[in-house]
């Protein structure tokens, strides 16, 4: 890891007291390859997990050609140019069962969506574009060579990449691999992520609280983006603020997972012990992102694992997964391209104070009224602690680093929340 601390260090420009959002991103993202693992699945275990190579497509799609209409199927040299056209009907071609034969001169067949085009034929004339007296069929002028017609391979050629690598298998790529008589695909192993929580006030669930004690929300914040991500999760509970325990923990969860998170530990107080043992176990870069909130954050890596090092507060915990470990996640899963996170402009309806300088990530509901606009609105107090805003919001109102204070009714940019973890 010793290329990051140099790199970081020698930086244009670096300030390890304020490295803006996505510099901090982009200097992640240096450090991250795929998972070596694969695992063959059916496809129908396959939902969610990440192809780890090229599905290649063994047969056309569609494998005939087939109309796109029901109407009749016919030779665009047969038809007049500036007039009706009269030919006579020979058969049918239905979806699966079709017309034996090869079309004549003056022939057409009754055919159906699906139906495969019969020899002959190059051409469908859809049905309201005709009029059929017994087996004599006439034609509207204006029919163009072609039309209606789906060639063989035209979605996918045999040989063709059909899913590339790093797609991940949502139900379209089911019914495509399906359609494609594939049955079964290789794909990355699950990523091992092992987390914990560290601090002497911190209290599981279940168990009486102590003065200045509080219960731990960030596990199960942390568990459940997680899980949402598709990872392997190992959750070591608490960590008291003790440097044997926490070397401990550091070595059992590099031991057993690819990345490992923590919360809290990483600012400057008396009694956070983590930077003192990355020393002593890996190499960390400390960051102290100029965000608002979630400002402390740890990238480095231990005995091999991948380590980010949360904040302690809930809010921060959240917003520094979904700013930075969830895209790094889904790059060691070998998902490629990791998918964007969806951001929109919206009318903010309420005013925010903010000081220039920094990227501030406040939480917002968004809404669109019946006119189509969309208007977005803080979720009340920001506290990094109030883990309700967070609760209550469904995007992000993003307010770069040049941007101060917001006057109601000003257009800002927002990043939704749903379907991102």
């Amino acid at each position: 890891m010793q290329r990051t601390i140099t790199q970081a260090s020698c930086a244009d420009d670096y300030d390890p007291n304020s490295m803006p959002v996505a510099k901090a991103r982009a200097f992640i993202r240096e450090f991250l390859a795929p998972v070596t693992g694969h695992v063959r699945l059916p496809i129908r275990t396959a939902l969610g997990r990440v192809l780890a190579e090229d599905v290649m497509t063994p047969v056309n799609v569609p494998a005939h050609t087939n109309s796109a209409m029901d109407g009749w199927a016919l030779a665009f040299s047969d038809l007049n140019t500036d007039g009706e056209s009269s030919l006579t009907e020979v058969g049918s071609s239905f979806a699966g069962v079709p017309f034996k034969g090869t079309l004549k001169r003056g022939e057409c067949v009754r055919i159906f969506t699906g139906g495969v085009v019969p020899a002959g034929a190059d051409t469908v004339v859809m049905q309201e574009r005709a009029k059929a007296a017994g087996k004599q069929i006439t034609f509207a002028p204006g029919v163009k060579l072609g039309q209606n017609v789906r060639h063989a391979g035209e979605d996918l050629k045999q040989g063709a990449v059909a899913l590339a690598r790093g797609r991940i298998i949502r139900p379209a790529e089911l019914g495509l691999l399906a359609s494609l008589d594939v049955g079964d695909v290789n794909c990355y192993r699950k990523l091992r992520v092992a987390f914990f929580s560290t601090g002497d006030e911190l209290v599981s669930i279940g168990k009486p609280l102590a003065e200045g004690q509080i219960y731990d929300s960030n596990r199960y914040t942390i568990f459940g983006m997680l899980e949402k991500l598709g990872c392997d999760v190992l959750d070591m509970g608490v960590v008291r603020d003790d440097p044997a325990l926490l070397e401990s923990a550091f070595r059992d969860a590099a031991a057993n997972a690819d990345v490992v998170i923590t919360s809290g530990g990483v600012s400057v107080g008396e009694a956070d012990f983590v930077k003192q043992l990355m020393d002593k176990l890996g190499e960390v870069v400390f960051w102290k992102i100029a965000m608002k909130p979630g400002r402390p954050l740890a990238y480095g890596k231990i005995a091999g694992a991948h380590f980010f090092g949360l904040p302690g507060n809930p809010v921060s915990v959240m917003v520094t997964f979904y700013q930075f470990v969830r895209e790094a996640l889904l790059t060691l899963q070998g998902v490629n391209p990791v998918p964007a996170q969806p951001m929109l402009k919206a009318l903010c309806t309420s005013p925010i104070k903010k000081a220039p300088g920094r990227t501030e990530f406040q939480r917002g509901i968004l809404s669109q009224g019946d006119d189509g606009t969309w208007t977005v609105r803080v979720t009340g107090e920001q506290g990094s602690g109030i883990l309700k805003s967070m609760s209550d919001a469904n995007c992000f109102i993003v307010l770069g680093d040049h941007v101060g204070n917001v006057e109601a009714n000003t257009v800002v940019e927002v990043q939704v929340l749903e379907g991102v973890v």
